[in-house]
């Protein structure tokens, strides 16, 4: 989608602050057109309409060849940076394994797991013996079955949260590994890596009784924008809803150093990882999803403590991409510039095609792009769904309704 106000990123050069560099961040030799050493978008690479073109002019602006400094830019992970989900890839590895422990009282791997839940999972697989998921095809499709939200009965897996901070499927990815060590955790997101980079695409697996996907891609163009970025200055940091030790696995291949990357993180308990959760802002029951994303990024890259880190941190992140409603806030917190992958996510695509300030980008995924919605996205009325799980009308920065938006 071209973007109509492109001349204000450039007045926003002026004013906007940037993030220091963070412990550990690395700069390459520039790269680029010869006489300037400035680093320049792979042309070969594949962008929809003047994006790439857009995405230069905001590397020539704020990266050593315009005003210099270490300008924040964060990436969304799954679907974002790479095609399919890496902790969706690392749980299916591990109950091929038989690397899930056993629990004995399923209760204790979520705050958030109903009693039907617990009790699904109990008659499925026990409670004393270890798992054998690999050829238990009952214990297996009852994990997995949790993992997506519902028992195999249909009965709801987690209540009781926050929807703008927490996705406890999503936590539970975590908690799965609970009693391994961090070091351990990497192994197996290295084996899963191996596994679905040498699958071809659109390979399939089964696990359990279910056949589901084999095989994660990087895109050529992220990886690109990502090095480009790297080598003209840029901090970058990849913030997710994959646990922290699988994305730390996968973000190398970017060449993210692990410890530009935050993700869901247990807490470690005489060297291993716990059912329980770090949290943020002073908060207990917080991931990186949605707010929490947010959170983690004022709390972990731009040093905010305490409940200032829930609120928006003006012209401190430069940058932001994402495919899904659970990265719009962070999204949103960008000054210059928001790249969106367009997975037909609600809330993200209305405030992108909205494009309320000029300074959203849309681009189809980069690998088997989904078809254009053919209805418009209901924006006006369920676009925004609440802490408490009540959808609603997406609102924009200054409180008006936005209007149903339509795929262009």
């Amino acid at each position: 989608m071209k973007t109509s106000r492109w001349l204000g990123v450039l007045a926003l050069a002026a004013v906007i602050g940037v993030a220091s560099p963070a412990p550990g961040a690395s700069a390459e030799p520039e790269t680029g057109l010869a006489g300037r050493g400035c680093p320049v978008l792979d042309l070969g690479l594949a962008w929809a309409g003047d994006n790439r073109a857009h995405l230069q002019e905001l590397v020539d602006s704020y990266g050593r060849c315009g005003r210099g400094g270490h300008p924040l830019a964060v990436f969304d992970w799954d679907n974002t940076v790479v095609k399919n989900d890496v902790g969706d890839a690392t749980v299916y590895w591990l109950l091929r394994h038989d690397k899930v422990r056993q629990p004995g009282d399923w209760s204790r791997t979520s705050p958030f797991i109903t009693a039907a839940a617990a009790s699904a999972l109990r008659a499925a697989c026990g409670s004393g013996a270890p798992l054998r998921t690999s050829a238990d095809t009952g214990c297996a499709d009852e994990i997995l079955a949790v993992y997506g939200g519902r028992t195999s009965a249909g009965a709801v897996a987690f209540d009781g949260y926050d929807h703008r901070r927490m996705e406890p499927a999503y936590a539970w990815a975590a908690q799965l590994v609970a009693g391994y060590t961090e070091r351990e955790v990497r192994g197996f997101a290295e084996a899963a890596r191996a596994e679905n980079l040498a699958a071809p695409v659109d390979a399939t697996q089964v696990v359990g009784t279910h056949k589901v996907t084999a095989w994660v891609r990087y895109y050529d163009q992220q990886r690109d924008l990502i090095t480009v970025m790297r080598r003209a200055g840029f901090d970058v940091w990849i913030v997710s809803a994959s646990p922290q030790p699988v994305v730390e696995v996968w973000a190398g291949g970017v060449g993210v150093d692990w410890r530009q990357v935050v993700g869901i993180r247990n807490e470690i308990r005489h060297g291993r990882l716990g059912y329980t959760l770090e949290g943020c802002g002073g908060a207990r029951n917080v991931i990186t999803y949605i707010d929490g994303k947010r959170c983690f990024i004022n709390q972990e890259i731009l040093g905010v403590r305490g409940p200032r880190a829930f609120e928006r941190q003006r012209d401190r992140q430069v940058f932001a991409a994402g495919d899904s409603d659970t990265d719009v806030t962070f999204v949103r917190d960008a000054a210059a510039l928001r790249l969106v992958v367009n997975r037909n996510k609600t809330e993200l695509m209305c405030r992108a095609f909205a494009n309320a300030d000029g300074r959203w980008l849309v681009n189809p995924m980069f690998i088997e792009p989904k078809p254009a919605r053919t209805t418009p996205y209901p924006c006006s009325t369920t676009g925004y769904v609440d802490s408490d799980g009540v959808p609603g009308p997406v609102l924009d920065d200054r409180g008006a309704v936005v209007p149903d938006q339509s795929e262009r």
